[in-house]
């Protein structure tokens, strides 16, 4: 009897031993029930839209680093903190410019835009044209050219929407007009410009970013004042013998921004001094008073408070069992302005650099359908590491299982979806990357990405899925290896 017993006993404590690990696996600790509990917290009110180079900014990224320390993960930014500081600086017009055409003075973005920062002072007659491209020199030279916004002669399909047409057109036609001598140049909106206006007056007046080594410089030009005006403007700047008199100034500042850098150290003696980089930006838009918009606040609970406390998820499942290498998680700031956050680590790692095996990256990833979402990387010459691909493709088979929209990884779609999140520096580092998506909706960079439209299940899913990825790139025995030649199309 008591032999039968200890054997009885001994099976019954295997299988609840068994039953116990079933239930305790690391990818439980990644639980809807804290990414929804986390999500509501980063984007409320609060934080005031989480703005980079703000206190509110700040604020979020002393919290994200507080939770990481509840996590578990240790800090691995600058002097044996979280945090990694970087200076971001910030170029705007001086709301003392003045404008006027005419005897008419136009308000600084009430009446009129001055697209970029500026010093210039501008006492010149004003020649209307109707066809930028086929103007001459001699018309123009030393005068100031007005124009409407026309999608004529541009063959570029994001014309068509709103936000981006206005861009589009002055990018287009800017520099071609300063070369042929213009010293100032006037757009004025049509309809589809018109559409835009509100919101372009709030990204506007907040001027130019930059860091030091940045990707993006968006001056288009030097000395040469660019100017929308709205579109009852039209008839004022068509009549002959029009003076524009403007004197545009610009100011510079110096905020402080943030990346909150935590890890998890590998359980592999010879292979923990390599990382898997699991990577995301806790920045939004802040507070922007739009014209017919009630609420003011920009909490960007998509974009992107879902992929920061899905890394926070992802983190306490590496902490309660961590992979043979180690995990590094980066909430990067700035994104929104510019992607300053990723380059600056990129280019100040704070582990070397050539330890960085892998990048997991992931912008919006709780919206739209609930069987779908997109995984850029796949496809080249956005493809820079086969090995890593076939991992994020399996981890899906096995795991969510989304129908996979390939589209806005390809080097044609107008988006450019993959230029635009933190994967990219990393890449033109030459370290593999993936990029993680739900793709932007109806309520991307508008006050209604709140909590409360996000799909819990959706966005725990593909929390999941990444950690899954992770974790076999953090099990290889070898590291995943670029794509031999590989390069970005820009």
């Amino acid at each position: 009897m008591t032999n039968r017993f200890s054997a009885a006993l001994a099976a019954l404590l295997l299988t609840t031993s068994a039953l116990m690990a079933q239930r305790n696996k690391p990818i439980d600790a990644i639980k809807a029930d804290d990414i929804k509990k986390d999500l509501y917290y980063l984007a409320d009110d609060h934080f005031r839209g989480r703005e980079a180079g703000t206190l509110d900014e700040l604020k979020a990224s002393v919290w994200l680093a507080e939770q990481a320390r509840k996590a578990g993960l240790e800090p691995a930014g600058d002097d044996g903190t979280y945090l990694q500081f970087f200076s971001l600086i910030r170029e705007r017009v001086s709301n003392h410019s003045t404008i006027s055409v005419g005897n008419r003075p136009f308000h600084l973005w009430q009446d009129a835009i001055v697209y970029e920062p500026s010093f210039a002072a501008v006492d010149a007659p004003i020649v209307f044209i109707k066809d930028a491209d086929t103007v001459s020199e001699a018309t123009i030279r030393g005068k100031v050219v007005a124009l409407q916004f026309s999608a004529k002669g541009i063959n570029d399909p994001r014309v068509c929407i709103p936000t981006r047409y206005a861009g589009i057109v002055v990018n287009y036609w800017a520099r071609y007009l300063a070369a042929k001598g213009a010293v100032a140049i006037i757009f004025v909106a049509d309809e589809l410009a018109q559409k835009g206006w509100s919101k372009a007056t709030q990204y506007n007046n907040r001027g130019s970013y930059q860091i030091e080594g940045s990707l993006f410089h968006r001056q288009l030009l030097t000395g040469v004042p660019i100017i929308w005006l709205q579109q009852d403007a039209l008839p004022l700047v068509q009549q002959p013998g029009q003076q524009l008199k403007a004197h545009i100034f610009s100011e510079s500042f110096t905020y402080p921004s943030v990346n909150v850098v935590a890890k998890v150290k590998g359980s592999d003696p010879k292979l923990a001094g390599e990382y898997v980089v699991f990577s995301g930006h806790q920045d939004h838009d802040g507070v922007r008073n739009v014209a017919g918009v009630a609420d003011s606040i920009y909490n960007g609970a998509d974009d992107n408070a879902s992929v920061s406390v899905a890394l926070l998820a992802i983190g306490r499942a590496f902490h309660q069992q961590p992979g043979k290498r180690s995990t590094l998680f980066i909430w990067h700031g700035s994104e929104e302005r510019g992607l300053f956050g990723s380059t600056w680590f990129a280019d100040h790692p704070t582990v070397p650099r050539e330890s960085l095996v892998a990048v997991l990256n992931a912008d919006m990833i709780g919206n739209n359908a609930p069987d779908s979402a997109a995984l850029l990387g796949l496809i080249p010459p956005h493809l820079s590491s086969s090995a890593l691909a076939k991992i994020g493709l399996e981890e899906n088979q096995k795991g969510p299982r989304f129908k996979l929209d390939t589209a806005w990884d390809k080097a044609s779609h107008p988006e450019v979806w993959y230029f635009r999140s933190d994967h990219y520096p990393y890449a033109k580092k030459n370290i593999p990357v993936l990029y993680f998506s739900s793709l932007p909706h109806a309520l991307y960079h508008t006050p209604g990405d709140e909590a409360a439209t996000i799909n819990i299940e959706k966005l725990t899913k593909i929390a999941r899925w990444m950690y899954a990825t992770g974790f076999t790139v953090s099990n290889l025995a070898e590291r995943p290896a670029m794509e031999p030649g590989f390069q970005l199309e820009r």
